[in-house]
């Protein structure tokens, strides 16, 4: 597989400074969601880079360190459980995609979207499905985005101790499910993915 097919692709339309992008925690029924933007030298590859649901959670935590020292540049922004409720999922992933492109220390001239939606940015971007699979720079987005989130969750374990934060990362498990008809949901649980476990 050419992880660089898409950045050349790119490249040779005459951008340098191209950026993926990736978010974590759409479907999750708490926290908020998390997206990462990446610019990398141009033919980079980072040896064990890979789509993040691929990745062990010690390999990502590995990786990201990495991802960080090696970049050109890197951003993680985040659209909150308000933002998410007032705006619906799609529209807050729109917003921290859009976020975190804007807040990268060097400007991209160019971005790629893992997914089938673009953003509105201000430069030129193209989506792709399965862009996580598929291009060196959105696989790294993938993991700045999933280990954010994570260890946001490590944090909700400690001042939520009775959901299981640590476990679950939010997502809607029977453990999860099971604490939120116990003790009923707390401040980041996201009211609008719980109608049916409520009712």
């Amino acid at each position: 597989m050419d992880w660089l097919k898409y950045e050349n692709e790119a490249r040779l339309k005459g951008f340098t400074s191209i950026c993926g992008v990736d978010e974590a925690g759409r479907g999750p029924l708490a926290g908020p969601l998390c997206a990462a933007a990446v610019i990398l030298p141009e033919n980079k590859i980072i040896e064990g880079v890979n789509d993040s649901k691929k990745l062990s959670e010690k390999k990502r935590e590995i990786l990201f360190d990495k991802i960080i020292n090696e970049c050109v540049s890197y951003s993680i922004a985040f659209a909150t459980v308000d933002e998410i409720e007032e705006m619906n999922i799609l529209n807050a992933t729109m917003l921290a995609m859009k976020r975190a492109v804007e807040t990268l220390s060097i400007k991209a001239d160019y971005a790629m979207i893992d997914g089938n939606k673009l953003p509105p940015l201000d430069i030129p971007c193209r989506y792709i499905v399965k862009g996580d699979a598929n291009s060196q720079s959105i696989a790294a987005a993938s993991i700045l985005a999933k280990v954010s989130r994570d260890r946001l969750c490590y944090e909700y374990a400690n001042k939520y101790p009775q959901y299981g934060f640590e476990k679950h990362k939010g997502y809607g498990t029977k453990l999860h499910i099971d604490a939120i008809k116990e003790y009923g949901p707390c401040e980041i649980h996201r009211m609008s993915f719980l109608k049916k476990i409520l009712k």
